[in-house]
């Protein structure tokens, strides 16, 4: 039965390949397809963390050992946006300026788009902040490739909160909504991480920036190697 989804403006109709029911991937299945990025030679890392959980850090002195190609759903949207020669730039903008959520497809499709865009060069992609929700995490693995491994910076809910009220920019933060968008993050996160718990590494995100990466190469040297 054909599946079909649209973008929620003036875009037209998009047809969408009938999906696998069993998901085996494998190549005699008539469903299958092959995956646009092979993540056994080109690996792919996503890091997830609350806000104030020293992503941002971590991530430039990934970049910096590694080499791998960083790419944030917030950047890949905003470089859509400001694009604005296409009917999808112009639907991205208009959801961007109206401060609605973005479906799925919509971020799927950019975020395969600037892989496949990038990974002739790439020695390995983080993505941080991706996945929000589960299910973006299989239709991710779906469309473009195995993740390899999931590096989630935990640091409990009180240590969070007193780092974004304690940043300059944030300190007149407001305390409920704050409240409310860990409370999501947290039971968000927790669906997400109990589904790959097989590809996990949890590090403990309230030591020091150094103590948090070096736990975090103990777990990439081997991946990359």
């Amino acid at each position: 039965m054909e599946d079909k989804s649209c973008y929620p403006c003036e875009q037209e109709v998009i047809q969408k390949y009938p999906a696998c029911p069993l998901q085996c991937m494998s190549p005699k299945c008539k469903a299958y397809k092959e995956p646009p990025i092979d993540s056994s030679k080109t690996p792919i890392i996503w890091i997830i963390g609350g806000p104030g959980s020293g992503k941002r850090t971590q991530c430039q002195k990934i970049i910096a050992k590694y080499g791998f190609t960083h790419l944030c759903t917030g950047d890949v949207l905003r470089a859509e946006a400001a694009t604005n020669n296409s009917e999808k730039s112009k639907c991205v903008a208009t959801i961007m300026k109206r401060g609605e959520p973005f479906p799925n497809d919509v971020v799927l499709n950019l975020l395969k788009e600037a892989m496949i865009a990038k990974v002739a060069g790439a020695k390995g992609f983080l993505i941080a902040d991706y996945p929000r929700q589960k299910s973006q995490g299989i239709a991710f693995e779906k469309a473009i490739a195995s993740v390899n491994h999931i590096l989630y910076l935990e640091a409990s809910a009180e240590t969070l909160k007193k780092r974004v009220q304690g940043r300059a920019a944030n300190s007149g933060a407001d305390e409920y909504t704050l409240n409310k968008r860990l409370k999501t993050f947290f039971e968000d996160t927790d669906l997400v991480l109990a589904h790959y718990l097989r590809k996990l590494s949890r590090i403990n995100a309230e030591d020091s920036v150094d103590a948090v990466f070096n736990e975090i190469v103990k777990v990439l040297d081997p991946i990359v190697t």
